[in-house]
């Protein structure tokens, strides 16, 4: 069945988040791993390599792959400290944002299998707090550079009723600080649902979020440069 706007399909998505939770859970429990090159391009080649050497597609048989990775995964976090360094496919981070990774991850793809079947999404608010970590983390290392070249703003990012943050640009270099360094070019504010598809950036539209909505102002022109993926084998947050 396909993913509306995507490029791949349900069966296709959800063997991707057997193999990625697969890998994180390996990851969590201290086992270094090689997956691509830390780029979009280059997570990318993994994802595309990974599912053509895994043939499974029955949803019954990935849905039980999913899910048992996922309890490997906080079975082996259990036994270390959030604070313990790990190497992902986007680089280094704790292992407290490498289960936010997961999260995420898991998110961002049941996202789009739920408008694929017609079903309720799962992305909350709850939800999107816990996703902040890596979304934040991810940001700077998943910018298109090409697109960002030469680019300087800074934009306030707010979620409504949650977590702000400032993303800034000086020469096409992206960081994340917790306050905008100087007046902020653009103010974004949107509901927790609104951005976590924003953040995402993985061109595939977003149904409105209920009784929300995204407001901007001050923005002066300055569009935030799009990260590296536009489809489904780009995902930038995807250890596939």
């Amino acid at each position: 069945m396909p993913i509306p706007g995507a490029e791949w399909t349900v069966g296709e998505s959800a063997a991707h988040l057997v193999l990625a939770n697969e890998l994180m859970a390996s990851l969590a429990a201290g086992h270094e791993q090689t997956y691509g090159d830390g780029t979009p391009g280059g997570l990318a080649a993994a994802n595309a390599a990974s599912l053509s050497a895994f043939a499974e597609r029955d949803t019954s048989v990935l849905a039980d792959g999913i899910v048992r990775h996922t309890v490997a995964f906080t079975d082996a976090a259990d036994l270390r400290s959030a604070d313990e360094q790990t190497v992902t496919p986007l680089g280094p981070m704790d292992l407290g944002t490498l289960g936010s990774y997961l999260l995420t991850h898991m998110l961002g793809h049941g996202y789009d299998i739920a408008a694929a079947l017609g079903q309720p999404h799962m992305v909350d608010r709850d939800r999107v707090d816990l996703a902040m970590p890596f979304l934040i983390t991810a940001m700077p290392r998943v910018v298109d550079a090409r697109a960002a070249a030469g680019h300087s703003a800074c934009y306030a990012l707010r979620v409504r009723g949650g977590t702000r943050f400032a993303l800034t640009f000086t020469d096409g270099t992206a960081t994340v600080s917790a306050e905008p360094p100087r007046r902020p070019d653009c103010t974004i504010v949107a509901g927790p649902v609104t951005f976590f598809c924003f953040a995402r950036r993985t061109g595939r539209s977003c149904r409105a979020e209920r009784g929300t909505s995204t407001r901007t102002r001050t923005c002066r022109r300055r569009s935030i440069p799009r990260c590296g993926s536009a489809g489904g084998d780009a995902c930038p947050y995807a250890s596939r």
